[in-house]
């Protein structure tokens, strides 16, 4: 199955060419989103957001600009996205700021994102589909999928980053549940997450 998960992308982008968005950032910093790992329960957003206070009070010596994060407090687990010139930076701020350092710092390009709306749940789903399987244009056809599905299924996606040296993509979504996300993917294109994960916002 992994080997036909390539072909499918890029079929989708072949034949959704007139409705794909664009995906890549406008000329300028980097994209990354690092992820920190602290165990199931361990973290609360609370900690987080005095955590990321303190990114922000030195984030301009490094060079960062962190635009938003998301935690995941049944699995331990945070989301930060930013924008740097590179990864060191962002693991320089850390480590100035707080000393908690990300388990990974992915590189990525993100689509046309749109404001939360519905008040629903938020949920952060993780599509894996390994180094060099996946394409930003190949996700943008897929996404587009995506929102032609959602209504029926009373999902909103959000925005989604895609890690193409890493073969990752990340979609963040308003939903009544982890399965009408699910579905939505399911029926779209069926390409499904190995993990969606409720998160609470953080700016």
């Amino acid at each position: 199955m992994k080997a036909l998960i390539p072909f499918i992308l890029i079929s989708l982008a072949l034949d959704s060419t007139s409705q794909a968005a664009p995906a890549t950032q406008a000329a300028g910093p980097a994209y990354f989103i690092d992820v920190h790992e602290f165990g199931a329960g361990k973290v609360s957003a609370a900690d987080v957001a005095e955590a990321h206070r303190k990114d922000l009070a030195v984030q301009d010596k490094h060079g960062v600009h962190f635009v938003e994060y998301w935690v995941d407090e049944e699995h331990g687990r945070v989301y930060c996205l930013s924008q740097a010139k590179d990864a060191p930076s962002i693991a320089d701020t850390h480590r100035e700021a707080h000393g908690l350092m990300p388990a990974t710092i992915l590189p990525v390009t993100g689509g046309a994102a749109v404001p939360p709306g519905r008040g629903m749940n938020l949920f952060l789903d993780v599509h894996e589909f390994g180094a060099g399987n996946v394409s930003a244009q190949a996700v943008a056809a897929a996404h587009q999928r995506d929102l032609a599905m959602q209504d029926g299924f009373g999902v909103r996606f959000l925005n989604y980053w895609v890690d193409e040296l890493n073969g990752k993509v990340l979609c963040l979504s308003e939903a009544p549940s982890a399965a009408a996300v699910r579905e939505t993917h399911l029926h779209a294109h069926g390409l499904l997450p190995s993990v969606i994960t409720q998160v609470k916002a953080g700016k």
